[in-house]
């Protein structure tokens, strides 16, 4: 991967593609009509903001953006400082306490910290109307998302996925296991967190394979 690249280079011509000019017309339809579609229009591609394609080591693929007021920012399963975690991050959090030697529980549920380390946060649909989970899964983002996974692969060698759900755990097929560690996980969610994401120890087996490769480890503690 050469440091020239950028996720402007790499998903341009994707963005100019009808489908996806089309998902952002319907979305600011929906702004203007006086819906609430999260995150804000400003906060939709944090994930690539925060994190540089030269600066990639982990992905950590959610589902849609959380729906409820003030949660979503552009970074799956992190919510903006003064808000409080949702059940699905408390159980990543508590994940990490029991198998992350010194993880103390944090006060708050930002992760921008981990993105800034080099983990790409992205949801497999990056907008969702108020209260209506998963309400934007047919606008392409799964499409546009795809393609993320597509250059991810192709561009880089030694990046490790964190796949948590169904959803997340379709993108595998697209992600060559020869270049890179794919894990894959039940969502962190109340309703399947114990049904294989407690127990999974993602996150020290990606720092072992961060740690093999040479590469700087993640700082999971916030």
């Amino acid at each position: 991967m050469t440091s020239d690249i950028s996720w402007k280079t790499l998903l341009n011509d994707e963005r100019q593609q009808p489908y996806f000019r089309q998902a952002l017309h319907t979305i600011n339809e929906l702004r203007a009509s006086g819906k609430h579609v999260y995150p804000s229009q400003v906060d939709t591609f944090n994930a690539f903001k925060l994190t540089p394609f030269a600066q990639l080591k982990v992905v950590i693929l959610g589902q849609d953006p959380y729906h409820g007021a003030n949660q979503a920012h552009g970074l799956s399963f992190s919510v903006p400082l003064g808000v409080k975690p949702p059940p699905s991050l408390q159980n990543i959090f508590l994940e990490l306490q029991h198998t992350v030697n010194g993880f103390t529980m944090p006060h708050h549920g930002n992760l921008s910290h981990w993105a800034e380390q080099g983990v790409l946060l992205l949801n497999t649909v990056l907008t969702v109307e108020a209260g209506k989970a998963h309400s934007h899964a047919d606008l392409g983002w799964e499409r546009f998302t795809d393609k993320v996974i597509e250059v991810i692969d192709q561009h880089c060698q030694g990046i490790v996925f964190l796949l948590w759900g169904r959803h997340a755990g379709e993108k595998a097929a697209k992600v060559n296991r020869n270049k890179h560690l794919v894990l894959r996980a039940a969502h962190p969610s109340p309703y399947s967190a114990d049904k294989g994401f407690f127990g999974c120890n993602h996150f020290n087996l990606a720092n072992e394979y961060l740690r093999q490769q040479g590469k700087p480890i993640i700082d999971w503690q916030l």
